[in-house]
């Protein structure tokens, strides 16, 4: 038994690290391509997801009514969250992504560090208030680093960094703001699908990833985010 253990873990990792190799290849190949097969890409997820949202409100009520109500929202969360995504230009979709992946990742590690307090036990116990500053603090260097390379690049010279920080600091300043906003966001996706999954009874919102549950387990942080970063895309650049 006790060597039994061991093992079983190191082969869910295996399969985890296959499935998480795969998804980046065909995401990222989504993205370089861009264009009709990144839309594509897009919807075809989207209907995964909405897939597996219906799934969790059938196992959250019986009632015709409110599944309606419910898939209506998730129609218009899901939804907007595709459009959001192929509204934005190529740099803000990586950018978009890149935050999310920080959130996680400063998440997972500080509230492994710190752990402490949590945010909300009943919907998320593995949550902590220390997690959710850890994922901030990444996805604003996130901000900050895309921001200052990308001006570094247009001003050009030895010290371009330097002077990125010398002439633009309020910018800078609001850039990292940003990216603690848009890490609140990607939390609150996390919390509002771990809330469905609580109320449905579930561990995963399916099983289309092995190792790592459905698309919706995977995508809950950048649904909120893609539409913010949509928002930001109409009203400022298109």
């Amino acid at each position: 038994m006790s060597e039994a253990a061991p093992t079983a873990k190191l082969s869910d990792l295996g399969v985890r690290t296959v499935s998480a190799v795969m998804m980046v290849l065909i995401a990222g190949g989504a993205l370089w391509a861009g264009g009709f097969v990144f839309a594509l890409f897009v919807w075809l997820i989207g209907l995964g997801l909405l897939w597996e949202f219906g799934g969790l409100v059938a196992r959250i009520t019986s009632n015709w009514g409110e599944r309606a109500f419910w898939m209506a929202g998730g129609v218009v969360y899901i939804g907007a969250a595709c459009f959001g995504l192929l509204l934005c230009p190529p740099e803000l979709r990586w950018l978009v992504i890149l935050v999310v992946i920080a959130t996680d990742t400063g998440a997972y590690f500080a509230g492994r560090k710190f752990g402490g307090a949590k945010i909300a036990p009943a919907i998320s116990p593995s949550k902590t208030w220390a997690g959710l500053y850890g994922g901030m603090v990444y996805a604003m260097l996130v901000m900050l680093a895309a921001f200052v390379k990308s001006k570094s690049t247009v001003l050009g010279g030895p010290d371009a960094i330097t002077q990125v920080f010398r002439d633009f600091p309020l910018t800078l300043a609001m850039m990292m703001l940003a990216g603690a906003v848009l890490a609140v966001l990607a939390q609150t996706g996390d919390f509002f699908e771990s809330w469905m999954k609580r109320r449905a009874g579930v561990k995963d919102s399916g099983t289309l990833i092995p190792g790592h549950g459905g698309l919706f387990d995977r995508l809950d942080g950048l649904l909120p985010v893609a539409i913010a970063a949509g928002l930001f895309a109409w009203t400022t650049i298109l």
